[in-house]
């Protein structure tokens, strides 16, 4: 518990220290002063002020911030304006300035899951291969009986006998779900089984079970469609991003429902999960080793990079509305309002995840 603890605190550390560098550097790169970097939410634990900017460990482990000079302020005119130093504050770079600096943050973990990947991609991963081979064979069952082995490698099946006036060719089976639905399809009658082995084809003649014992299946062997694959570091960083705005795109679907859910007042059941509940995965994950745990976190970063680009208050994507909203009407909204607004979202942000980790604690003690 305690090791899981760590590790769960690492990660979360890394993914808010990643996304709050993005807004720093991008900060510090266009000429935005930085007043304040923070890991975790205030209160302050300590401190210390380094070339005018303040960097924090706060009590509150749950994310971190940056804090740039001008953030929330009013615009200011005067001494500052006249001499150029103003152009030091948030408020007075462009409407593209301030959108890349409020992304950058969601850019660098994606770039982080993107990374993740990649690397995991070099190492091997499990992929659908397009056969389907055996991976176990249980005593006493039909596949035993008829003679199937580890490392067979299924290609097709039909019926047999062949019904003379049935010119129908044999089914390709190129997924698990080709061969699992013929067989509980046919159960209780024959079929004939063709595939190779050591590089030769052969068949077999077997009878599915209707009621297997359970766990078993009809054939009494376990079968996969996936192998692994290692990627070269020239193609990974491709496959990855494939793969990453793929997930991107199920989860914003998965937020979609959730919203949908919490609007017509239904359960959002397991799908959200806070803190605790992230810290539950963590230490699953962890009993499978150090690639999962890898895996897991380059899920974690882009899952952050998603849940921030989203227009809520006090999120980034909150902030960034704020700047199309100035398009829009050719002026800035009142930075009181604005300032207001992302508290008020603060609050409710806060207000979830409180209920959120009250229900991975009871979901936790109830099994």
């Amino acid at each position: 518990m305690v090791l899981t603890g760590v590790v769960f605190f690492i990660i979360l550390s890394i993914l808010v220290l990643v996304h709050e560098l993005g807004h720093y550097l991008t900060a510090r790169l266009i000429g935005v002063d930085v007043e304040e970097f923070g890991l975790g939410l205030p209160p302050r634990i300590a401190g210390k002020k380094i070339k005018g900017t303040v960097y924090s460990v706060n009590w509150l482990p749950i994310g971190g911030f940056v804090k740039l000079l001008g953030e929330d302020d009013e615009e200011e005119t005067g001494s500052k304006k006249r001499s150029g130093s103003f152009r030091r504050y948030f408020w007075a770079r462009s409407k593209k300035e301030r959108s890349i600096i409020l992304l950058a943050g969601v850019f660098m973990n994606f770039l982080l899951a993107v990374f993740l990947t990649s690397f995991l991609l070099t190492q091997g991963v499990r992929e659908p291969s397009g056969r389907v081979y055996i991976e176990t064979v249980i005593t006493g069952s039909p596949g035993e009986q008829a003679g199937l082995f580890k490392g067979d490698a299924i290609k097709s099946v039909e019926l047999w006998p062949k019904i003379t006036l049935d010119m129908s060719p044999p089914i390709e089976i190129k997924t698990t779900k080709d061969l699992i639905e013929f067989t509980r399809k046919n159960a209780g009658q024959k079929i004939q089984i063709i595939f190779t082995r050591n590089g030769d084809e052969k068949a077999v003649i077997l009878v599915p079970r209707s009621a297997p014992p359970v766990g078993e299946g009809p054939m009494g062997i376990a079968i996969s469609d996936l192998e692994e694959r290692k990627y070269a570091w020239t193609q990974a960083p491709v496959k990855a991003l494939e793969i990453n705005f793929l997930r991107g795109r199920d989860m914003l679907a998965s937020v979609g429902n959730v919203v949908w859910r919490l609007v017509t007042l239904r359960s959002v059941g397991e799908e959200v999960a806070g803190p605790v509940g992230i810290a539950q995965v963590t230490g699953q994950a962890m009993k499978f080793g150090w690639r999962a745990i890898l895996e897991f976190m380059s899920i974690l970063s882009l899952n952050l990079a998603v849940l921030n680009i989203l227009p809520i208050p006090a999120l980034d994507g909150g902030r960034l509305m704020f700047v199309f909203m100035e398009k829009l009407l050719g002026k800035r909204v009142k930075p009181a309002f604005e300032r207001s607004t992302h508290q008020f979202g603060i609050l409710i942000l806060f207000a979830l995840i409180l209920l959120i980790t009250i229900n991975d604690i009871l979901r936790i003690v109830r099994g």
